[in-house]
């Protein structure tokens, strides 16, 4: 029994892009603050931005009972709706800050509970300074969550094992389909990634005795040369039929350009400046089969790599839920603008803690893959990747299912 409680309310929200683990985290808040206390846990919904707009839910309805708490967990997409809601400086305009602190204290909250990646965590360290900066007794933790795997301090973050299980299946299954057909072919398969090539690294995950594996991995942490790339893949044409390539869909020109860039779309810029990438598998696709005149294809798996909660990773999930319950433990004790992470104790047994840290050493960085864990012929990763990302797909989560198919918890209506 933790002789920490927490007196008040809680809150919640969920932000950026969604997670097969996110919900997950949700589930971790929600037990965690009944475990230690607090008098309701209290749900965002969209967000900073929804909670801006007073759209709040009273998480005690919707979640019943033991086995809507395992639905939950087993739910993919945000729960609670998700914005991408940039917070504008304090310094300048606080008029949003007051706003959200005027809403915090009617609703008599005394931790706040934001789920995201690295913009989650940039509001979380600005709401924690002006939280200080007025002497408010709010307590405001971030917990973690992106496919991209890009937070730093933290191991890795929740969701990343359960795309990466995904992607690692899909190419298996992708490679099998590809030898079908006594012909010459190439298959590109584009994997989310801006500027971090963890998802498309997981890739290599798919080798194994009955795999050969993807014959190249691309990732943003290299300049891309098509030239090069060419070059190789007819090389690669001459000693076998069958061409798997994995590319992230933020692989980029020496001049910074991105692949993706160079076909004439137009591209979608959202509310923190972040041009939405895809395309990149087409128009390698493309390209090759003009210079090389072979049989191309393009697979983009979009957001399959987030929502596929039906191949979720065990240690995913349950990681996920520990994260949001260790956060309001931490809360608890009084700690405030710090982020719950991950620490690897060992790989082999694979073992880890939970800790906090200072949400300053945070937000606003990205975590690259070493390059020293990337093959220097782009045909795929060291020891040290498989190492490291083996056990964050392990274990199966069984969905509930219903009429075939795997049963949800019920949406939220706002």
């Amino acid at each position: 029994m933790h002789s920490e409680k927490i007196t008040g309310n809680i809150i919640v929200g969920q932000s950026g892009g969604p997670t097969a683990a996110i919900n997950s985290s949700l589930a971790g808040v929600y037990q965690g603050g009944r475990e230690l206390g607090a008098g309701k846990v209290l749900g965002m919904l969209h967000g900073i931005q929804g909670l801006l707009e007073g759209k709040l839910v009273d998480l005690s309805e919707k979640i019943t009972c033991d086995l809507d708490l395992e639905l939950l967990k087993r739910t993919p997409a945000a729960y609670l709706g998700s914005c991408r809601y940039k917070l504008p400086d304090y310094k300048k305009d606080p008029k949003d800050y007051d706003r959200l602190f005027e809403i915090l204290k009617e609703q008599n909250i005394a931790a706040f509970f934001y789920i995201g990646g690295n913009d989650s965590m940039d509001t979380i360290r600005k709401l924690s300074e002006y939280g200080e900066l007025k002497g408010s007794p709010i307590r405001f933790i971030g917990i973690p969550k992106t496919i991209d795997n890009d937070l730093e301090i933290t191991d890795h973050t929740p969701g990343y094992g359960s795309a990466a299980k995904f992607i690692a299946s899909a190419t298996k299954e992708i490679i099998r389909d590809s030898l079908v057909y006594n012909q010459k072919n190439l298959t590109i398969i584009e994997i989310m990634g801006r500027h971090a090539g963890w998802l498309t690294a997981a890739a290599a995950l798919a080798k194994g005795n009955d795999c050969e594996g993807a014959d190249r991995i691309y990732l943003p942490e290299k300049n891309f040369d098509k030239e090069v790339f060419l070059k190789d893949i007819a090389a690669l044409q001459e000693q076998k039929q069958s061409l798997v390539i994995a590319v992230s869909e933020g692989i980029h020109l020496a001049d910074g350009r991105f692949v993706c860039e160079l076909s004439d779309k137009d591209f979608y810029v959202d509310e923190f400046g972040h041009t939405m990438l895809t395309g990149a598998g087409a128009y390698l696709s493309a390209l090759a089969k003009k210079e090389l005149g072979c049989k191309t294809r393009a697979v983009e798996l979009n957001t399959l790599q987030r929502c596929a909660s039906h191949i979720a990773s065990h240690t995913d999930i349950e990681e996920a839920f520990e994260v949001g319950r260790r956060g309001v433990m931490a809360a608890a004790k009084g700690v405030t603008g710090e982020m719950a992470v991950i620490k690897r104790v060992s790989d082999s047994p694979y073992l880890c803690t939970y800790e906090t840290h200072n949400i300053k050493q945070i937000a606003n960085m990205e975590k690259k893959v070493p390059m020293n864990w990337i093959n220097e012929g782009d045909d795929g990763m060291k020891e040290e990747f498989i190492r490291y990302a083996r056990p964050l797909i392990m274990g199966e989560v069984m969905p509930v299912m219903v009429n075939g198919l795997p049963k949800h918890l019920d949406y939220i209506c706002d």
